[in-house]
């Protein structure tokens, strides 16, 4: 049905969009004002412990900075409650106390159909539960119990029996008053080119499948017979049914979300109820064909980052990577994926039936991120010995992250694929050194000549000819430098602080990096505190409201001295006469250094102290291996542009 605009801005008038989220979530006391209409809680579509969450009565809007929702008060009900968006509007035109307008009569009768099939779909679920307590469901109710399905499982999730007739369901539903239209509707029989309709679902085992608001609307069955030729069974397409657009499970997870903070994606029926009743409930099904995007699409819906869990073997390993292919166009901000690989040869049921439900929480652990999946495909087995060889992976990788539509996203995937050759190519060149090597192919020691010359000399087949598309950065080679000690101010994490202040607006577009940031420095800490309540009381929209929170915070020389710093050493995209496009480039370059370089100097030093506590070979590898990948990245560190002052780009000295 279509409403006026005039009516619906009506009705959200009326009612605070903080009336309507706050029947499904607890405001933070602490981050909360409600005076001003301005609430902060745990996010209701994704589990987290801190509140990111915001709703302003205002704008009318909602929006979360760890998982990236955000909508109105009919978008927050069509997407936590799976109402549709009819539905929403008169639940809020109830709140309102305003009357609805007439409804269409010909989409009237449409809704009346529509209902008057779930009604359908209804009694064929009672049907086939009955059936399967009966003397005909006893090999169907055997085949459950070897499977490790409880009686109470069962009955969650209405599993049912469909006898080996052409024509009992066909002839229960008659007996209800139900037309063979509706029957025809529903897809429960086959009436295409035959005289006759009768039964789709015969001698099968039978799985419900709701839609968002647990209404069933398809079934899928599963022979009993190893003679048939489909195993599995689903529902044809009908007016309630659109197998793309449904995962199976959805409505029992998402309200398991609170307890569990993400959804996990399997492959099939019987995965998805095995480790619901092992204590997994946040766990969700395609309908037997590969993830697609709308399904994609529900996922996010559920989580920033739904874990897609697949099978140990050849074709599992497939739909992984058929499932990367589908989701790196679409990555965003808050919206990305993690893998699941489970042991060779196993599925989650195995696995859970097996070893237990730990075995599982184990391999979720575990997951891997999307970049590291693209990444494992493009070199697993490769052999990487000449030049045009390297030249084609780093071919491969720019094509594959050019798919992905979000620039920012974009931007962060090519450069961790540019450091990724860099680092793999120098381990290979390590190996290589290490047995003598030095000859055709090989790398030298680092990506510049040692031996003199000018400083930023390319060595001939070194690793600067992989990333000598990166300028060099004296200023930043030189903070790399800096020992963290006795109250250094680092010029790298000033520089950060330094932009994030004087460009407010980055805080909102890498909230969740931002609220991350590891900084060693004691005042530069305090001033990325005061930038983060700033921000969360809604004081962080200009730099003069930024410099004024410090200054109330008693801050004000630390930040002086964080300002003098980057002065000296010319970081000019970091103060406010800088574009925001040049601030947002060299923030981002300089960010994802920063991060790198923090993870592996904790590396580093948990590898010197497992050796000192452990002195085997083991950790004696581990360690040289992790002391090349740190000085792997003090190379890089002079060669990525950052805030440094070797760029051509128009207001660099």
């Amino acid at each position: 049905m279509r409403f006026s605009d005039g009516f619906l801005s009506e009705i959200r008038d009326r009612v605070p969009i903080s009336a309507v989220v706050g029947l499904r979530v607890t405001w933070d006391r602490k981050k909360t004002n409600a005076p001003r209409g301005d609430f902060w809680a745990c996010c209701p579509f994704h589990g987290e412990k801190s509140p990111s969450f915001h709703c302003e009565d205002r704008k009318g809007r909602y929006h979360c900075f760890g998982c990236g929702v955000s909508g109105d008060h009919f978008r927050f009900l069509t997407d936590l409650d799976g109402l549709s968006f009819p539905e929403a509007v008169e639940r809020i035109a109830e709140m309102a106390g305003v009357p609805m307008p007439a409804r269409d009569a010909q989409e009237e009768r449409r809704e009346r159909e529509r209902a008057s099939l779930h009604d359908v779909m209804e009694l064929a679920t009672t049907f086939f539960e009955d059936r399967l307590q009966t003397s005909d469901g006893a090999r169907a109710r055997a085949y459950l119990r070897d499977r490790g399905l409880t009686q109470t499982t069962q009955q969650q999730f209405r599993l049912g029996f469909a006898p080996d007739s052409r024509n009992a369901l066909k002839e229960f539903l008659a007996s209800k008053g139900i037309e063979k239209a509706q029957m025809e509707a529903c897809g429960l029989t086959v009436f295409e080119d035959v005289p006759v309709s009768y039964d789709r679902f015969r001698d099968r085992i039978m799985f419900p499948i709701p839609d968002s608001r647990g209404r069933i609307i398809a079934f899928g069955g599963r022979a009993m017979s190893a003679e048939v030729s489909a195993k599995y069974l689903n529902s044809p397409e009908t007016e309630l049914f659109h197998k793309g657009n449904v995962l199976y499970n959805f409505a029992r997870a998402r309200k398991a979300l609170q307890k569990d903070g993400t959804v996990i994606a399997v492959e099939g029926y019987m995965d998805v109820i095995a480790l619901a009743q092992a204590g997994f409930e946040n766990v969700v099904a395609p309908l037997g064909t590969a993830l697609t995007e709308n399904q994609l699409g529900l996922l996010w819906r559920m989580s920033g980052e739904p874990v897609l869990c697949f099978d140990g073997d050849k074709a599992g390993l497939k739909a992984a990577y058929r499932a990367a292919d589908l989701a790196l166009p679409l990555v965003a901000p808050g919206h990305t994926t993690r893998f699941a690989l489970l042991p060779e040869g196993k599925d989650p049921d195995d696995l859970v039936k097996a070893e237990g439900p730990e075995a599982f929480r184990t391999v979720l652990n575990a997951a891997r991120p999307l970049s590291e999946l693209i990444w494992m495909r493009e070199t697993s087995g490769g052999v990487f010995d000449t030049p045009e060889r390297r030249a084609e992976l780093e071919k491969t990788l720019r094509e594959l992250t050019s798919r992905i539509k979000d620039e920012s996203v974009r931007y962060h995937y090519q450069q961790e694929m540019r450091e990724r050759v860099l680092n793999f190519f120098g381990s290979q060149r390590g190996r290589q050194q290490g047995q003598g090597g030095g000859g055709k192919g090989s790398f030298s020691k680092g990506p510049f000549n040692k031996g003199g010359g000018e400083r930023g000399q390319w060595n001939k087949g070194g690793a600067g000819a992989a990333a000598g598309r990166l300028a060099v950065s004296d200023s930043l080679a030189r903070s790399a430098m800096v020992k963290r000690a006795g109250g250094i101010m680092p010029l790298r994490e000033a520089a950060l602080v330094v932009t994030l202040v004087n460009h407010p607006s980055l805080i909102d577009e890498n909230f969740e990096h931002v609220e991350r940031l590891d900084l060693s420095h004691g005042e530069l800490k305090q001033l990325h505190s005061v930038l983060i309540d700033a921000m969360a009381h809604g004081e962080a929209n200009t730099r003069e409201a930024v410099v004024a929170a410090i200054e109330r915070a008693s801050c004000a020389e630390m930040w002086e001295r964080a300002v003098t710093l980057a002065r000296r050493a010319r970081q000019w995209t970091a103060f406010e006469d800088a574009a925001i496009e040049d601030a947002r480039d060299a923030f981002a370059q300089t960010l994802h250094l920063h991060r790198s370089a923090r993870t592996l100097h904790k590396e580093l030093k948990q590898a010197e102290v497992a050796l000192a506590t452990d002195p085997t070979d083991e950790n004696y590898r581990h360690l040289v291996e992790v002391q090349a990948q740190f000085h792997d990245v003090q190379a890089t560190e002079a060669l990525i542009e950052g805030f440094g002052v070797s760029s051509g780009r128009s207001g660099r000295n």
